[in-house]
């Protein structure tokens, strides 16, 4: 991505659909992470935190997957599937195995090539 593409995307925004829960002044989630008793409602997400934290999220989990490739064996990692969800502030939480009924998220799909 070039730096002009990176600057344009700083006042631009998203819509998604995002669970109500309470946040600190940071725009950090706070108490309930995964409620479900709150109501969706259509949030208008910054691009440029979004872009870098998804980026971010995106990175570390590749360092991960290098790791458990590079371990090799009879089985090796050929795909990795992770659901997240966006936060009104652009933020990504990864969301673990227990809590995937129920939840709107999104999933990345991680594939070796072939």
């Amino acid at each position: 991505m070039t730096e002009r593409t990176s600057d344009q995307a700083e006042g631009q925004t998203l819509p998604f659909w995002v669970d109500v829960v309470e946040e600190d002044e940071d725009g950090n989630a706070m108490g309930g992470l995964f409620r479900h008793d709150g109501d969706a409602v259509l949030r208008s997400v910054p691009l440029g935190p979004l872009r870098k934290n998804l980026a971010d999220t995106v990175d570390a989990l590749q360092k991960v997957f290098q790791e458990v490739a590079d371990r090799g064996g009879a089985l090796p990692l050929a795909e990795a599937q992770l659901s997240f969800q966006v936060t009104a502030s652009g933020g990504v939480q990864l969301i673990g195995s227990g809590q995937v009924q129920g939840t709107r998220g999104l999933t990345l799909t991680f594939k070796r090539p072939s």
